[in-house]
Order: C-alpha cells, then structure tokens, then sequence
C-alpha cells in the first residue's frame, strides 16, 4: 500500500540541532547520511521492517557509500542482515527467522541461547565473509563485559546481581561502571564512528570471522533469559552480554559531520535497559544534534492488532498458541510497509522537511 492512501501519518519524524537545521535547508539528500544506529529491544523492531527495507533496498543504495551500522541486540543482528550481498532478502529472512520461534513453557536459558544460535546458522547461511566485507556498510556490535555475580550464569548470583546493578543505576547511570565495560567489536576497515568515549569503561576490537558469531550472540544474550557467552576471541576471557544493558538506544555521541539516520522502533531515546522504568532519564541532545529519528506514529500503532509492535511478552501472551502469535507478528510486518513508503514518498516530494519536531 502506498502511503499516499493512508489518511493519517504513519510516521513520527524528530530531528536533532544540527539535523533539523541541515534537512530545512537542502532537503535529505542520501548522500549526507553516514551512520546508521539499531537499538536493542527483542522483536519490536520487526514492526518497522518495511522502514528498513526501504532504507537498504532504495535510498540508501541511490548514493553508494560506505556507512557505519551500529547496534546492540536485535539491532546488531538486523545490521547484519543488512551487511549481506542481499540486504533486503537479509532482512526478510531475520523476520521470518525470529517470528518462527517458539517456545514451550518452562523454557530454559539454555534452550533459548541454542534456538538462538540455530537462528544466527539459519540466517548467516555461512556467509559470515559477506558482513565482513560489505563494500557498503561497516558493522558495529555493542556487548558489555560483566563484572561480578553478573559474570556467571546461576540464576541465585545472576539475580543477586540484577539486584545490585538496578540500585547502583538508580543511584546514578554513571555507577554502572562498577559493573559493566563496554566492548565495541567493530568492522577492521574502519573505526566505530563515534567520539570518545568517556562515560564508561569501553574497548574498541575489530571484527573477523572467529568472533563475529560469538559478538551478535552475545550482543542480544539478555541476562536471565539467554545464556551469556564466555571467552570472545580476541576480546579476552571474561562472561559478555547485551549490548543494550548499557546502550539500549544508543544514546552516544556521533562523531564528525554525517547525518546519522535512525530507524527507531519509539520516538524516544532511552539511554540504558535499566532507564526503562525512569522516565526522567533521556537522550542527551548534544550527543543527538545530527541524528534523524524515524518512528511509527501513535495513530499508525493504534491500527495495529494489539495496538503496538510485537514484543518480548507475546511469547508468554500466546503460550500455547504459536500460530496465532506469528499471524500477528506476520500482519505487523506486513503493515510496516506503509513506514518505508511513507519516508521515500516524504524524501521524493521534498516534503519531509515539514514534518520535522526537535528530538
């Protein structure tokens, strides 16, 4: 369906200082765009798959040029699609892939962290060579070293340490330096194309093909849910999880002058997992100044089945009833089509400008 024949938008459009400023002036041109972030978030980001389809599958290939990706979790596994020699059917796939899951009741971390890994060989097919070496995207993948009890996996110590981490970060999102270090595994063609770094403890390591696998598992291995992945070659030994524990939206600080691109499953920034519930912790806008954030609309979530995108619960909501879930999951992906023609028809006319509000 063209976004034409929807009668409201289907898109929220927020752009930082400098973005604001720069696509009121000349439009957004692809050829400006540099850097694209995926944050952490489970399934939710199936729901704007036809967002991401239209950005790799036509206005991001109208003006080849290589263009830093950088996720954590679901992000980072979508970036990697996308680094495929076919991005659009990468996407696709991981769609299919993850919306096939099931899970029984009682379900251990165990047996998630195998589905996972089945999922990462089902989608990558033995094409790990192929994320490496794009000729047009450069693959970033967030994941945190953990320190103390949230180094092993036994549920009484993991909880123990949840425990901790959720006192220290009410305290102060600083004094989870005490129990993360942030990792960055990073294509070897290119330096993560962020500033310095000086919020947390944070490592810059490249890619390659022995601890590419081992970097996406890790990067969406959730604590309590996934098991964590030990030893990451070339990362040293240690238990490595979730990128988003730390950088659940990827609330960082963009270096140099590209426009940074960001297909957001929300209209807010939230910088770490444990901020969820803290509505007063945001996204700084110095370090959002050149950021475009693309968004499904409330009126667009509203005509939806539940009236939202999928997410984390719906595999406890339809226990028991796999078919019904993924005929949901199916239609919001489906719908997400109307996201990516409603932005290539806002880009086309040059109307997207209209349409801005400050992030």
């Amino acid at each position: 369906m063209s976004a034409i024949h929807v009668k409201y938008p289907a898109l929220t459009l927020k752009a930082g200082q400098r973005a604001l400023r720069q696509i009121r002036e000349r439009g957004l041109q692809a050829a400006d765009v540099g850097v694209l972030p995926g944050a952490a978030g489970g399934p939710k980001p199936l729901g704007i798959q036809g967002l991401d389809l239209a950005l790799f599958g036509q206005f991001l290939p109208s003006a080849p040029r290589p263009r830093a990706l950088i996720g954590a979790s679901i992000g980072a596994w979508r970036f990697a699609s996308a680094c495929l020699d076919d991005p659009v059917a990468g996407l696709r796939r991981l769609g299919m892939l993850y919306t096939e899951q099931d899970f029984a009741k009682g379900v251990t971390p165990a047996q998630i962290t195998r589905s996972c890994q089945r999922m990462l060989d089902e989608l990558l097919q033995g094409r790990d060579g192929q994320v490496l070496a794009s000729p047009a995207y450069r693959l970033n993948i967030l994941v945190v070293k953990s320190h103390g009890q949230l180094a092993h996996d036994h549920r009484g110590r993991l909880g123990m340490g949840l425990g901790s981490v959720i006192a220290s970060n009410l305290l102060g999102r600083s004094r989870l330096a005490r129990h993360f270090e942030r990792v960055i595994l990073h294509d070897s063609r290119s330096l993560p194309p962020l500033d310095t770094l000086t919020d947390f403890p944070t490592r810059c390591l490249p890619l390659d093909l022995a601890n590419l696998r081992h970097a996406l598992l890790a990067s969406g291995s959730i604590p309590m849910v996934m098991e964590g992945v030990r030893d990451i070659p070339g990362a040293g030994t240690g238990m490595y999880r979730d990128g988003g524990l730390l950088d659940y939206h990827l609330d960082l600080p963009y270096g140099g002058d590209d426009l940074v691109v960001y297909p957001h499953f929300t209209d807010k920034v939230v910088p770490g997992w444990f901020d969820k519930a803290l509505p007063w912790r945001k996204g700084d806008a110095r370090r959002l100044q050149n950021v475009l954030l693309l968004a499904p609309s409330p009126a667009y979530l509203a005509t939806l089945p539940h009236g939202k995108l999928p997410d984390r619960n719906d595999f406890k909501r339809f226990m028991g009833d796999a078919p019904a879930r993924q005929r949901y999951w199916y239609k919001a992906i489906d719908e997400s089509q109307r996201l990516g023609d409603e932005f290539l028809e806002l880009v086309a006319t040059g109307r997207l400008h209209e349409r801005l509000q400050a992030l």
